[in-house]
C-alpha cells in the first residue's frame, strides 16, 4: 500500500503502530505536510492518505478507511491563531500553507463565531516573522509549539470550534478513493491501535521538547478515535464548507463513504 501521512508529532503513534504491525512489509510510506498528503491523494500517487478533511468534497469518491483520525475534543494546542492584538483589532490574517482544513476552519470561525472580517493572505515560508501589530497568523503543527510564549494572544481553533458548536473536531482522516477489503481495514485499524497502546514507550524514543509534555499532548490534546460525536462534527464542518447544498458522509458496509 502506498501511504502518505502527516509528518507532525500528532501522527507519530500511528506511524509507530504501522511499523510494529504485520503490515510493515506491505507499506510504502511518505511523510508530508498535510496539503501535500491531500495533493498526493488527488493525483493518485498514493492509495491512502492521512489527509486534511477539507479535501473530501473534491474527491470523486471518499472512503474513510479507519476508525481513527487526528481530532480534538477541545484545546488541540497545535492549531492556533497567534496575534499581538485581540481578535477585535485584527485586520489581516496570514493563512498557514500547510493545511486546507485549518485554513477553512479559520475562515468559518472568523465569519460565524468571532464575527470579524479580516483580510486573508495565503502565506509562504517564513511568514511567522510578519505576525505583528494588527496582522495575525494561523500556525499549525509542530511549528505552533511554544509560539504562545512569543505572542500575547493565542486562539486555539479546536477550543474555539468546540466552544461554538459543542462538538469535537476532525482535522485529518485516513482516506482512500476506492473501497478497501474489510479484512484489510481490520488489519489497518489493528496496526494503528498498536501505536496508541504504546504511547508511553513511544514518548521515550522521541526527542524531548522543553516545556512540552508529549504524553499529555497525545492523550489529552489529540483525540484519535473517529467516534459518533466526531462523525457529527465532520458532517457539520463539511456542511459549512458546502454551504446551502450541504454535504453528508454515509456508512457503506465496511467502509465509510462520502
Amino acid at each position: 500500500m502506498r501511504l502518505s501521512a502527516v509528518s507532525y508529532l500528532n501522527t507519530k503513534p500511528f506511524i509507530y503502530g504501522l511499523f510494529r504491525s504485520d503490515l510493515a512489509g506491505l507499506i510504502d510510506l511518505s511523510l508530508d505536510i498535510p496539503s501535500v498528503c491531500a495533493q498526493k491523494l488527488l493525483s493518485g500517487e498514493v492509495d491512502i492518505a492521512l489527509t486534511p478533511v477539507a479535501i473530501i468534497p473534491e474527491l470523486p469518491e471518499a472512503y474513510l478507511v479507519s476508525d481513527f483520525c487526528i481530532g480534538s475534543t477541545g484545546t488541540v494546542k497545535t492549531v492556533c491563531l497567534f496575534s499581538e492584538r485581540p481578535l477585535s483589532e485584527i485586520k489581516k490574517i496570514y493563512l498557514d500553507f500547510h493545511s486546507r482544513t485549518s485554513v477553512a476552519l479559520t475562515r468559518i470561525l472568523c465569519a460565524q463565531y468571532w464575527n470579524i472580517q479580516p483580510e486573508f493572505v495565503h502565506a509562504s515560508e517564513g511568514y511567522e516573522s510578519d505576525i505583528r501589530n494588527e496582522t495575525a497568523g494561523l500556525i499549525i503543527g509542530d511549528r505552533a509549539i511554544g509560539q504562545e510564549k512569543r505572542f500575547p494572544f493565542a486562539y486555539d481553533l479546536g477550543e474555539a470550534w468546540t466552544g461554538w458548536t459543542g462538538l469535537p473536531f476532525v482535522f485529518a482522516a485516513w482516506v482512500s478513493v476506492k473501497p478497501l477489503h474489510p479484512g484489510m481495514i481490520n488489519r489497518f485499524n489493528a496496526a494503528l491501535q498498536i501505536g496508541l497502546d504504546h504511547i508511553p514507550e513511544l514518548t521515550k524514543i522521541l526527542p524531548t521538547m522543553p516545556g512540552f509534555n508529549l504524553e499529555k499532548y497525545f492523550r489529552e490534546n489529540i483525540s484519535y478515535e473517529l467516534d459518533e460525536p466526531k462523525w457529527d462534527a465532520l458532517n457539520r464542518f463539511l456542511g459549512l464548507l458546502a454551504g446551502e447544498n450541504g454535504y453528508r458522509l454515509h456508512r457503506n458496509a465496511a467502509a465509510l463513504v462520502g
